[in-house]
């Protein structure tokens, strides 16, 4: 072990070296990322169609390639699915991230190519350890097990060489054959497609193991929790896994969660790094525990450019790289990648807290949404689950907005809607029944949370009388045409202040 602990300072060293290069130096790294990327896909489909012999400047790529969401590389996806090589990126993909859906589809498929996997997915992992070795050199965390909660979908075949299932499921098929001495469970539970089954097999799994640090989004690792001090009758983590002291989280906000982690697990030397690693990559990482922000990773083969919101609406909005961004401003994110994809626009937004380093706060989505869970709901997916719900109770609905209840302790999540109806349905509970139902057909992450109730229990609806809606815009001073209600929201704000307004009657 003291041998193990001496190859990983001296590499921390070194990584934290290149590090400091691209705090610097951002635009001339990011800069040799766009070039790269271009010189590696010259002779793809892609990379003739957009004539990418001829690009040597950012001026010159922008005007070359056009700013595009899932919906217009779907086509290409779906080639890639079928076998084809040499559309987006050199050679074959045989890896696809599944993820919630698009406006007109359940789920969308990202292309994971093995330099994405190698170069963004598992270096940003490499450097999670890096980074928490440069904070704290005294860390004990190779000493044990990295217990990694990952997705509940297996790995399902698309033809005789294409595969698609979750990030971390596909993750966990490729890491390096070392790592599953520094892992657990074994990748035989952590594969399960079944939740249920998957959850019992993982906690007594991992019971006995002497786990040093946990890597999972913070809902689905609680009910793991919950469940481990269930069959063990402790009363916190600290008394099954003593040596715990590491926490890496993502995919959903960590802040309604993080009192019940505190309670969970007293331990004062417990640290807590949000990262940042999504289906089309690995972003960023939180550096600094005092720092919420993370810092944006600029050499993972990802050249980053940033719309500000401002001009998001326009039908040819401007696009900034990493140099022109400012701090305080809200900005969509597009990425051109080594997993192919070309001035994408992932839908997320993010505001830079600092530039040099560039550390940012993800913001929201670039539409309304509620993500509490994962879930990744957008008012799309709502409106098509209310209008059917309503087909089905013969209802009508004027107005509505949701948002989400957060875990505690001994309660799940939920959705808790307010719904202002023209004609209210006679039997509400089967209205609700078939809006679950309807927003399970629509969002596949909502269905896998709605799973077994394990992280979200039925939606809770509430029918609100006629002009509370209206009443609230007026209370706000937002009545007139240019004022809407918001459909959906990640926080509480709105709906409480509804909910007040009702209580105050």
């Amino acid at each position: 072990m003291p041998i193990l602990k001496g190859i990983v300072s001296w590499l921390t060293i070194k990584r934290m070296n290149e590090i400091d290069l691209f705090r610097q130096y951002p635009g001339n790294v990011q800069h040799d990322v766009m070039m790269s990327l271009i010189e590696a896909a010259r002779e793809t489909e892609w990379g003739k169609i957009h004539d990418f012999d001829t690009i040597v400047t950012y001026d010159d790529f922008k005007s070359r390639v056009p700013l595009q969401d899932y919906d217009q590389i779907k086509p290409y996806v779906e080639r890639l699915r079928a076998g084809e090589k040499n559309l987006l990126w050199p050679g074959e993909i045989k890896w696809f991230a599944k993820s919630s859906g698009t406006t007109s589809d359940k789920s969308k498929f990202i292309p994971v190519t093995q330099e994405a996997i190698e170069l963004s997915h598992l270096r940003g992992g490499k450097d999670v350890m890096y980074i928490n070795e440069h904070l704290y050199p005294e860390n004990r965390v190779l000493k044990g097990k990295g217990l990694i909660i990952g997705g509940s979908h297996k790995i399902n075949n698309f033809n005789n060489e294409s595969y698609f299932g979750d990030l971390s499921a596909i993750l966990i098929e490729n890491i390096p054959f070392y790592a599953e001495f520094f892992r657990t469970p074994k990748a035989s539970i952590a594969l399960l497609d079944n939740w249920e089954e998957k959850l019992e097999q993982m906690a007594h799994a991992t019971i006995k193991e002497n786990v040093t640090n946990i890597s999972g989004v913070p809902s689905w690792t609680l009910v793991l929790i919950k469940r481990i001090l269930e069959i063990t009758g402790a009363k916190n983590i600290m008394e099954v896994w003593p040596n715990l002291e590491l926490f890496i989280h993502g995919g959903v906000s960590f802040t309604p969660y993080r009192s019940q982690y505190q309670q969970l697990i007293p331990n004062s030397e417990m640290h807590y790094m949000e990262t940042y690693n999504a289906s089309e990559g690995f972003f960023g990482i939180q550096d600094d525990p005092n720092d919420p922000a993370m810092m944006l990773m600029l050499d993972y083969g990802i050249f980053y450019e940033f719309i500000p919101m401002s001009e998001f609406s326009n039908p040819n909005p401007s696009t900034l790289r990493i140099s022109e961004v400012k701090t305080g401003e809200n900005y969509a994110v597009v990425i051109s990648t080594n997993g192919g994809l070309w001035r994408y626009i992932i839908g997320d937004t993010v505001q830079f807290t600092s530039t040099y380093p560039h550390k940012f706060l993800i913001t929201g989505r670039t539409r309304h949404f509620i993500n509490a869970f994962g879930e990744e709901l957008i008012v799309d997916n709502a409106e098509k689950a209310l209008k059917a719900a309503c087909a089905k109770s013969c209802a009508e609905i004027n107005e509505y907005t949701a948002a989400p209840v957060y875990m505690e302790l001994n309660k799940q999540g939920a959705h808790e809607w307010l719904i202002e109806f023209e004609k209210e349905p006679s039997d509400m509970d089967y209205f609700t029944y078939m809006l679950d139902e309807a927003l399970k057909s629509v969002n596949s992450d909502y269905e896998a949370k709605r799973f077994k109730n394990y992280t979200l229990d039925m939606p809770i609806v509430h029918s609100v009388e006629k002009g509370t809606f209206h009443k609230w815009l007026q209370l706000k001073g937002k009545l007139g045409g240019q004022h809407k209600i918001p459909r959906l929201s990640n926080n509480r704000d709105f709906v409480d202040e509804i909910l007040k307004i009702i209580k105050n009657k």
